[in-house]
């Protein structure tokens, strides 16, 4: 017997579900976590990203956040490509930032999601609300992610954002 194909979700869908795995979760300023995922994805969109890396824009943060599993994200009608970029862009616990940096190069597309993610972080209007501790800790976090980034993009000969 042969599975059918199941119908892939929609952009709609997919920020649907991203909107309901994260509801009631807030950011760092207390701000409610769908206007983060809203604006990867906005970012996503405006760097000129695909329906694909804007539905991981949704889903950027779901698995690392665990407001859906990694058994979800196996089984959701997503394209193979959206799912290797949410997998490539989840943080997991423990891991060193050069490995981190390197799957989201190896990955193609994750780049892309990552810098609008990391724009989105870094914005100083985002920043500003934050105590200076806080403040300091993560624009000194996203300064080296984003240095890793451009450097073993450079040592890789690559320049190939998406």
């Amino acid at each position: 017997m042969t599975e059918t194909p199941r119908t892939p979700l929609t952009l709609a869908q997919v920020e649907a579900t991203a909107r309901a795995a994260h509801a009631g979760q807030t950011d760092k300023a207390g701000r409610p976590y769908a206007e983060h995922l809203q604006a990867v994805a906005e970012g996503v969109r405006a760097r000129g990203g695909d329906d694909e890396q804007i539905a991981a824009a949704w889903l950027h943060d779901a698995v690392e956040d665990d407001a859906l599993s990694p058994e979800w994200l196996r089984e959701a009608a997503l394209s193979s490509r959206t799912k290797d970029i949410v997998l490539a862009v989840t943080k997991w616990s423990g891991e060193p930032p050069e490995a981190y940096a390197a799957r989201i190069l190896a990955t193609p597309g994750a780049l892309l999601v990552k810098e609008s993610d990391l724009a989105h972080n870094a914005d100083p209007a985002r920043l500003a609300v934050l105590d200076e501790a806080t403040r300091k800790r993560l624009t000194e976090k996203y300064v080296r992610m984003r240095a890793l980034l451009r450097s073993r993009r450079m040592n890789s000969g690559t320049g190939v954002r998406r």
